[in-house]
């Protein structure tokens, strides 16, 4: 089955890029999630696109890589968060959401699935986050999370 990737699949390949998979693979997992769609002749359109948005949210090279660890670690990203009267949160902070954080903060536009986090974020204050930029090249940043 070929399949047209729309986000990055681990051992497989990244946005827009055209695989081959095993029928199964395609019908059961990838395209239920949203993680590819059928390859068509009209679907060339589509993989343009992918790759344009993709190459903006690239990053150029390992001393790209470190100018931006510089900057996310030097950077005070702060989140808000919906908090109930005895001061738990409301279901938890995501990688999504400390992603818009990092952007509103630094102007620094992340892949969300580059950010790894110790477990779901479920408690105000300050927790460390993991950010892979490239293959060997990650940034610990700190984020707050603060009632909204």
């Amino acid at each position: 089955m070929k399949l047209i990737l729309t986000q990055e699949v681990a051992g497989l390949g990244h946005p827009g890029d055209v695989v081959t998979v095993k029928d199964g693979f395609g019908r059961n997992f990838l395209i239920p999630r949203g993680k590819a769609i059928a390859w068509s002749l009209g679907g060339e359109k589509q993989i343009t696109s992918i790759r344009r948005a993709r190459k903006a949210r690239e990053i150029r090279d390992v001393e790209h890589a470190r100018e931006i660890k510089s900057s996310l670690e030097g950077a005070g990203i702060t989140v808000g968060a919906k908090v109930g009267s005895a001061g738990r949160l409301f279901g938890s902070v995501t990688e999504k959401d400390i992603a818009l954080a990092v952007k509103a903060a630094t102007g620094i536009e992340l892949d969300r699935h580059r950010i790894k986090t110790n477990g779901h974020i479920k408690s105000l204050g300050r927790h460390v986050v993991k950010i892979s930029l490239a293959s060997n090249v990650s940034a610990n940043v700190a984020v707050e999370v603060v009632p909204a």
